[in-house]
């Protein structure tokens, strides 16, 4: 098993970015999802509505990069502002058609259900079986050929690690409760299985909307995919990392 991919997200439910390494510590990936939109009443922006999140559609139109004092976010036509320039919290909010800021994190977390999620090439030559793959081949390390066109994009599910194993099926299921070596440093200790909700099926970066993602994972796989994992060393991570049991 290696590393294929690392991708990490510094504004939660925008758009992120692909690095070659990463440092990884108790809350994840450094600088992953520490940033969030928030509304006046203090939910984050998402897409879905739960007591912690509120659903903004349009926030895949924006695309987030990591930075030393806050990150930056490029808007639709362009435009970057810094986190935490004020203005660029009014622009964002125009294009959303709503008032908003972005906030780091404080007391309340932004991750979804856990520090670090992780993916198998496997589960994606799985999932690719069962759903007939990505209209028009969008490219990803993660895809496989499957039935009826290429394999699904990984960024779909929006997984900070995504590692190569060997076959299809969705192998990650049975690493609950183990650990995970990742590269000389690093080891992660899987917890559960990931829910999904209908952003998988959300057209971003490229990857065009689409209808069943969900459903077949409703249908055949309890509507998880991916597992999540906590840090049990923390360290440094890098792209073609061996990885291994710990």
């Amino acid at each position: 098993m290696r590393l294929a991919e690392i991708r990490r997200y510094p504004v939660k439910s925008m758009l992120g970015e692909v690095v070659p390494a990463a440092d990884v510590g108790p809350r994840g990936l450094a600088g992953d999802r520490l940033w969030a939109v928030r509304d006046p009443d203090g939910k984050f922006g998402s897409g879905k509505n739960t007591r912690r999140f509120r659903r903004m559609p349009g926030l895949f139109d924006f695309r987030a990069y990591a930075a030393e004092r806050a990150p930056v976010v490029e808007l639709p036509d362009g435009r970057r502002f810094a986190a935490d320039d004020a203005a660029g919290h009014r622009a964002v909010g125009a294009v959303l058609g709503r008032t908003v800021t972005l906030a780091p994190e404080s007391a309340v977390p932004h991750h979804d259900e856990g520090p670090v999620s992780l993916l198998t090439t496997a589960s994606m030559r799985a999932l690719t079986a069962l759903s007939g793959g990505e209209a028009g081949g969008a490219g990803g390390a993660g895809e496989a050929g499957g039935q009826g066109g290429a394999g699904i994009d990984p960024l779909r599910f929006r997984a900070n690690l995504l590692i190569d194993v060997a076959g299809s099926g969705f192998v990650e299921d049975g690493w609950v409760g183990r650990l995970v070596r990742v590269g000389a440093e690093v080891v992660l200790r899987v917890v559960r299985p990931l829910t999904r909700c209908v952003m998988i099926d959300m057209a971003q970066d490229g990857a065009a909307g689409r209808n069943d993602l969900l459903k077949a994972l409703a249908e055949h796989h309890g509507m998880t995919f991916g597992v999540m994992a906590v840090v049990e060393r923390q360290g440094r991570v890098a792209t073609g990392d061996v990885c291994s049991w710990a």
